[in-house]
């Protein structure tokens, strides 16, 4: 027979290895409560999250739905630190001439609306640009900045 020493030990071994090399949280196609975004810009704090393979989750959605949409500031969970963030990008199913993204993307900003990083990696959707202007305040967020260090638009 074989020794069950031996195979409990094996067994304990290979699911010790590939205990890390998924995440047991679901992947959402919207943007709810939990849900594993992409930092798409080039912040310190974002950089190493995702170098690190512990991407921010969702904890608060600022919108009376509790779902994200594009454009919709986003309160992230990262490094152990509460962030705000703009989402620019979803696999999510969109209005028509509205790109779908293969990723849930995210950038972070400060209280003011301005951005964390000075380059955002990713195309944004142009639509992007009226959703943010009529959002901008004079008076408070200034969403203005973030389209200004985008370098594509789809």
């Amino acid at each position: 027979m074989f020794p069950s020493s031996s195979i409990m030990s094996s067994l304990k071994a290979v699911t010790r290895v590939s205990a890390n090399l998924f995440h047991t949280t679901a992947i959402n196609n919207e943007v709810r409560l939990l849900t594993r975004l992409r930092v798409v810009d080039n912040s310190e704090i974002g950089k190493r999250a995702m170098m690190e393979g512990k991407p921010p989750k969702t904890i608060h959605v600022y919108n009376q739905k509790k779902v994200g949409f594009i454009g919709d500031k986003v309160m992230v969970a990262i490094k152990g630190q509460k962030k705000k963030g703009i989402l620019v990008g979803m696999k999510q199913m969109q209005k028509p001439k509205t790109p779908r993204f293969d990723t849930n993307n995210v950038v972070l900003i400060d209280d003011n609306g301005t951005p964390l990083g000075t380059r955002i990696f990713v195309p944004i959707p142009t639509i992007l640009r009226t959703i943010l202007k009529e959002k901008t305040r004079s008076k408070g967020a200034d969403y203005t900045k973030l389209l200004a260090i985008a370098s594509r638009f789809v």
